[in-house]
């Protein structure tokens, strides 16, 4: 009889931690979805943003843009800049087809009818924001179509002319 319920013990104990077992892994993989979705950004270029621009507002959003120089706008009391980027191609292969990133951006601020992004940063003004810089922001889009820009990344192409000879604009 001892046998009997020595078995029953070992196999009830062993089911204990095998629904142990489950219920950890189960935790973990739910852990990793909600986390996943949370952390998830999307990269838009301008054009993209319009097209999807009422799904967007308030989401957490990665963008890029052609720095057009006369929007910049930089109020020092309190300290928060406001600029306007363009469209820019968001595939490497269609910049470099177009004859590479110096002339993509110059072109795009140069297209009045290329569609245009509001942005607005606080924080101190960067040297590099400038006329034609390549922006690369992350924040969220408010309902009146204003990019609030909580971080802010610039490429100056001009820094990179003289390396990549023919991709620099002759005057």
């Amino acid at each position: 009889m001892d046998e009997v319920k020595q078995g029953t013990v070992v196999k009830g104990n062993q089911a204990k931690f095998i629904i142990g077992g489950a219920l950890i892994i189960a935790a973990i993989i739910l852990l990793i979805v909600v986390n996943t979705q949370a952390g998830a950004q999307y990269f838009l270029t301008v054009d993209e943003l319009m097209e999807r621009q009422a799904e967007m507002v308030d989401r957490e959003i990665r963008i890029s843009g052609a720095v057009i120089g006369d929007t910049i706008v930089y109020d020092t009391d309190n300290i928060v800049i406001e600029f306007t980027v363009a469209h820019v191609p968001g595939d490497n292969a269609e910049i470099e087809s177009a004859g590479g990133l110096a002339l993509v951006l110059h072109n795009a601020v140069e297209n009045p009818s290329l569609n245009r992004l509001k942005v607005v940063y606080e924080g101190v003004m960067p040297d590099l924001l400038r006329n034609e810089a390549q922006a690369i922001m992350t924040g969220k889009l408010d309902a009146d179509g204003i990019f609030h820009a909580e971080e802010l990344l610039l490429k100056c192409p001009t820094k990179y002319e003289e390396a990549v000879p023919d991709q620099s604009i002759s005057s």
